[in-house]
């Protein structure tokens, strides 16, 4: 079993608290490792969680996206045709699952697509205006200077 205290970070750190608070979580979670999966990125804001659900068909899964969590569901529908077959050995797991990712902020869901026993979720990043960083012009103070008088150093001069 693997343990990490991330006690000496949360000292060193402002503004992150929500970051390893959900490290935290991760590492603290005995979720099992089904189905697998991988979160690729594909641009500067785009992201894609692919999940390894070979067997479900796409009546089968439900992808739901809540507040910052998104939860891919699988459920197996039981054999309707009548057609009873004895299976002899089982290595293709139907069992039913649930994968829970959480997401940043601004981050949505765009699409997905079911090919080849493969869940793409694509999933992007779009971050208001009022939030993007914003460049702010340095102003000089106002000096305070006695003016130059025309014909002042002509006076002093004479």
């Amino acid at each position: 079993m693997r343990s990490f205290d991330l006690t000496p970070f949360y000292r060193s750190t402002v503004g992150f608290d929500r970051l390893f608070s959900l490290l935290d979580q991760t590492a603290g979670d005995n979720a099992p490792g089904y189905p697998p999966y991988n979160i690729e990125r594909t641009g500067e804001n785009a992201f894609r969680i692919s999940v390894a659900v070979s067997g479900f068909s796409q009546n089968e899964l439900s992808i739901v996206a809540k507040e910052n969590t998104l939860t891919i569901r699988g459920e197996k529908v039981a054999n309707e045709n009548g057609a009873q077959s004895e299976v002899l050995y089982r290595g293709i797991a139907a069992r039913a699952f649930e994968r829970q990712f959480q997401l940043a902020d601004f981050v949505q869901v765009k699409d997905a697509s079911l090919e080849n026993g493969l869940l793409h979720v694509d999933l992007v990043r779009e971050i208001p205006e009022a939030k993007k960083p914003r460049q702010i012009p340095i102003s000089a103070p106002a000096t305070t200077e006695a003016p130059v008088l025309e014909g002042a150093g002509e006076k002093a001069a004479a």
